[in-house]
């Protein structure tokens, strides 16, 4: 076959492919939404927490207020630049394209109510992996009709939320990984757009690998470089001592021995039962633990004696797996319920 009908099949193959693939991503587009979705995780332990806003109902709508006041100036930003670039290639926005944005904002619609209702029904601890599969679920869907590699991506993404979900990783350790698919996964991907070109299955391979290594690995490594701050070795101070005034200006270590007895205090609200602002669930330790404090305060410091430093927001130690209530004529109305409560977690190396 000589090479100008080889030239032709291959420009009319390409057309095609052109036909079916007529959405292009902007560069600007994954830049711009990796760096807002970044900048929230980053700020989240700083800005807007229970410290500055104590109430659970003023700080959800506090929060939901900055995640439209983010997405929303992004969107504004992204559709401003992607109309100025779409005018300059003398490009019109398609029926498809349109559908598409209409999803993807759908997508971040659901992300923010979702954080929204963390803070009334539980599981914020799953916030990273909802985000994370969601964003991959945008990506793949816009790949279906625009470039192969967004769809690789995608379906990495939702892949790295759902096995952190699968090995228990602790929030602050998914809080990190999220932070890095954001704003050095996308901005990243942005250089790997190819306009829609056929690519082999090796070269996307390779670049599918190398994408997901360095997105990856750098949360990892800045995660054990921030955490690689361990706590002084300390003189260990007695509880009886520590209640009976020892000194613990600046950083000290608290040994609480195994068989002391800790009062869980609960605050009791809501229109069912009558308000009990001192409930009280009385709990023994049933191994001994050393907790840093600084000045006093508990900075949440923990180990077993001698053992390794834990975080206790880097762990996952607590769960209420079921409850349930009865009404029966001996025992009449009783609330039954489990809690479980493991000592381990994530150290800090």
């Amino acid at each position: 076959m000589s090479d100008p009908i080889v030239r032709q099949l291959d420009s009319i193959q390409s057309m095609l492919t052109r036909g079916q693939r007529n959405l292009r991503m902007e560069r600007h587009s994954l830049i711009l939404w990796g760096l807002a979705g970044a900048g929230l995780f980053l700020a989240s332990d700083s800005v807007l927490t229970a410290e500055q806003i104590s109430d659970t109902t003023q700080r959800a709508i506090a929060w939901l207020l900055l995640i439209a006041a983010v997405l929303g100036g992004t969107g504004f930003a992204d559709w401003h630049l992607t109309r100025r670039v779409k005018e300059a290639r003398d490009e019109t926005w398609s029926f498809i394209h349109r559908q598409v944005v209409k999803l993807l904002w759908l997508l971040m619609g659901v992300g923010a109510l979702f954080t929204f209702a963390t803070f009334f029904f539980g599981g914020a601890y799953m916030l990273c992996t909802v985000w994370l599969v969601l964003i991959g679920l945008a990506l793949y869907v816009h790949g279906l009709f625009s470039e192969e590699v967004l769809e690789w991506a995608g379906g990495i993404i939702i892949a790295i939320g759902v096995a952190g979900v699968t090995a228990r990783l602790p929030f602050e350790t998914m809080k990190w990984i999220a932070a890095s698919v954001f704003g050095l996964g996308l901005p990243l991907l942005s250089l790997l757009l190819d306009h829609g070109r056929e690519r082999t299955f090796v070269l996307r391979l390779a670049q599918a690998a190398g994408w997901t290594v360095i997105v990856l690995a750098a949360p990892l490594i800045a995660h054990r470089y921030a955490s690689a701050n361990l706590p002084p070795e300390l003189p260990v101070i007695a509880l009886a001592d520590y209640r009976a005034g020892a000194n613990v200006a600046g950083l000290s270590i608290v040994s609480v021995p195994a068989g002391t007895r800790v009062p869980v205090k609960m605050e009791l609200s809501g229109d069912l039962f009558r308000p009990t602002p001192d409930a009280i669930l009385p709990l023994t330790l049933d191994q001994t633990v050393e907790v840093m404090l600084r000045d006093g305060q508990p900075t949440g410091d923990i180990r077993a004696p001698g053992g390794t430093w834990l975080l206790a927001r880097e762990t996952h130690w607590i769960s209420i797996p079921w409850m349930k209530a009865s009404l029966d004529p001996a025992h009449g109305p009783v609330v039954e319920s489990a809690l479980v409560v493991d000592f381990h977690g994530t150290p800090h190396r």
